[in-house]
């Protein structure tokens, strides 16, 4: 079946833990209909990284009974098109059996170990780390909605946005490292501190950040003290306008950075 250009073949059967061993069977199989379903190549990266159900290692709980492929493409559906979970379609598995899924594994930080299994499939497929050594670290602040309580909202001063802000680092490759959200007051040095022990802790090999001039002052003294990691800073010319590339300082380290 073709969706938004992108073939999507019928699956006949699943090869999930929940058909296999479970009662997903009872349910009946679902079809591919959406742009965000998975292709089987999609499936078939992903389902050797699925962890075992407790129910098979002796941990207690029922059978699952709703197939793990479409429960993922359920999760997919909601991120992509911003749906609230009881809005799910109804040829997805209930959405309170989705919901429970996906808490289950966010909870028992499955989700994090999930989406760092992938990024080092990525990174292998382009070079010989899966680890990287070099990254990049920004914030974007962004308008929260009305529901948001004003206990997580602040107000940006520099980009007139009342909301949250969320701080971000990635490789450069683009992959993400790892994300934090604070009010949108909260400053990036201050949110950039931890964010970045966090990165440092979990990837030994980072050895330089690139950032951008809001990042300066002691915050630069503190990557290097603690956490042994170089924060290089690129400022923006004023002449420049729109889009533009900028150096990275000349560091020797960046033609060799992963």
């Amino acid at each position: 079946m073709s969706t938004a250009g992108q073939s999507n073949s019928v699956t006949l059967e699943c090869d999930c833990l929940a058909h296999g061993f479970g009662n997903a069977a009872d349910n009946g199989l679902r079809q591919p209909r959406y742009p965000t379903d998975m292709t089987d190549a999609e499936w078939a990266a992903i389902r050797p990284l699925l962890p075992v159900p407790g129910w098979m290692c002796g941990r207690g709980g029922q059978p699952e009974a709703y197939c793990h492929r479409a429960i993922l493409d359920a999760i997919r559906y909601l991120v992509d098109n911003g749906i609230k979970w009881r809005a799910m379609p109804a040829d997805f598995p209930p959405w309170d059996r989705a919901y429970a899924f996906f808490r289950r594994w966010r909870d028992h930080g499955l989700v994090k170990e999930f989406h760092d299994r992938l990024r080092a499939q990525v990174r292998e497929k382009v070079g010989p780390d899966a680890e990287p050594t070099a990254g990049v670290i920004d914030s974007q602040s962004v308008k929260a909605d009305a529901v948001v309580g004003s206990d997580s909202r602040g107000f940006d001063g520099g980009k007139l946005i009342n909301g949250r802000k969320r701080h971000v680092v990635v490789d450069i490759l683009g992959l993400l490292l790892d994300v934090m959200v604070t009010a949108a007051d909260v400053g990036d040095r201050t949110a950039a501190q931890v964010l970045l022990r966090q990165v440092a802790n979990a990837h030994h090999q980072l050895e330089m950040v690139w950032a951008g001039g809001g990042y300066t002052g002691s915050l630069v003294e503190y990557c290097l003290a603690t956490l042994a990691l170089v924060l290089a800073i690129v400022k923006r010319s004023d002449d420049l306008h729109g889009f533009v590339v900028l150096p990275s300082g000349g560091s020797s380290s960046a033609s060799s950075a992963t």
